[in-house]
């Protein structure tokens, strides 16, 4: 027996005085007696060979009988053990059932059952729960005092530019068993994964992709190349989201990019500008093109419909010259005359009488006013010996009248 045997023996009071091994049966008998003080059970006497009465519980003492029933004790404590097998396994839980070490089951919410302790075992996990971690920075109470991790947050780009990227990334798990068995510690594959892919993804994109217009790409490609990499793994956990939370460049060339960015966007101003001053001339020019483009449209129909109504008249003027030349020789001269002089605002009245005395008839400024009055200041204004029709059109009318008396006069003079 060792020495830390002895010690634990000498401490418990079952050792002698002397150093060697006891004897085991004095063994038992002092455990006997130490349950016999624990529930203050009192020896029995026996006789001995001489009659006496003697209470040497050391030698002849009955350990079976006056004893308290052990079964119903050794019972009670069995039916306790079954009953710390019983567990509850939350909503959105999951229980790992371990035999001797051994993954044999995952039970899913609810009351279970399964045999206890040191036989099997039970690891709860949350399933559902979402995790974050944090990359490139540590978030604390205070939103100004958050520490930036630059070992994290600074990379490369693909223009070979550095910029500092503080993201965030929330994952559940898709299995538990993977998530037990295959991982030392979760929060460190999903770091590492995370670095490994935002650093991939940045360094195929140019800087200002990633600063600005390629942020949420950047996010979610990153997100699909973490879930690759902890797949390949068989981590068992699933990445719900990822999150950027700033990107700048570093602060030592801070002042220098917040310069050329307001050239950018002096220059996309600009360039808005121009848009809009472009949006506001060319749908003038088209409408205008357009309006002539159907102006010419409408004089080319009109101009086609005039000749074709002028051959038509002439086909059929040809026609009535072939039955009458004479007759529709001097009916075209007349309606020739007529047309010209309709258009003519000075005309020459040759007067009934045969006096060589001429009138004048401003019919532009009649035309123009357009008024009764001045017509009939006008026509009050002639000699008595002229007889003009009495109508009561305008000046117009009079003027055509007047003209169709002199052509008929010229035409008895040819005659």
């Amino acid at each position: 027996m060792t020495k830390t045997s002895s010690n634990m023996f000498k401490k418990l009071g079952i050792f002698s005085k002397q150093d060697g091994p006891p004897d085991l049966d004095e063994v038992l008998k002092d455990l006997g007696k130490k349950i016999d003080n624990i529930f203050k059970r009192k020896p029995r006497i026996v006789a001995d060979n001489n009659g006496g009465g003697s209470n040497n519980g050391g030698n002849k003492q009955n350990l079976n009988g006056g004893d308290i029933p052990l079964l119903p004790i050794l019972l009670i404590v069995f039916l306790i053990w079954l009953l710390t097998g019983f567990y509850i396994v939350d909503q959105g839980s999951r229980g790992v059932v371990l035999r001797f070490g051994e993954h044999i089951d995952v039970t899913q919410p609810g009351p279970r059952w399964h045999l206890p302790y040191p036989i099997e075992t039970v690891e709860i996990v949350n399933q559902e729960q979402v995790r974050t971690i944090e990359v490139g920075y540590r978030s604390s109470n205070d939103l100004a005092a958050n520490s930036q991790e630059l070992r994290e947050s600074l990379m490369l780009t693909g223009d070979e530019n550095i910029v500092d990227l503080q993201f965030a990334v929330q994952y559940n798990l898709k299995s538990v068993e993977d998530f037990i068995f295959n991982n030392r510690a979760a929060e460190t594959s999903v770091r590492a994964a995370s670095e490994t892919a935002i650093r991939e993804v940045v360094g195929k994109s140019e800087m200002d992709f990633v600063l600005y217009e390629g942020r949420e790409e950047v996010a979610i490609r990153t997100k699909e190349l973490m879930q690759q990499i902890l797949d390949r793994y068989s981590t068992g956990i699933n990445i719900t989201s990822v999150t950027m939370q700033n990107a700048q460049p570093p602060e030592q060339v801070q002042a220098a990019f917040d310069d050329a960015v307001k050239a950018k966007q002096d220059l996309e101003r600009q360039k808005n500008e121009g848009q809009a001053y472009a949006n506001d001339v060319v749908p003038k020019a088209k409408g205008t093109a357009a309006r002539l483009l159907a102006e010419a449209n409408a004089y080319k129909v009109s101009i086609e419909n005039e000749a074709l109504g002028n051959s038509s008249r002439f086909e059929q003027i040809m026609k009535e010259y072939e039955r009458a030349p004479e007759v529709t020789k001097n009916r075209l001269f007349l309606e020739a005359q007529e047309e010209i002089l309709s258009n003519v605002t000075k005309v020459i009245i040759d007067q009934k009488s045969g006096s060589n005395s001429l009138i004048y008839l401003p019919l532009d400024q009649i035309m123009k006013n357009n008024n009764r009055s001045s017509v009939n200041s006008v026509l009050n204004s002639l000699p008595n010996n002229i007889e003009l029709p009495k109508t009561e059109s305008t000046s117009i009318d009079v003027t055509q009248e007047r003209s169709r008396d002199a052509f008929r006069a010229r035409e008895r003079e040819m005659r």
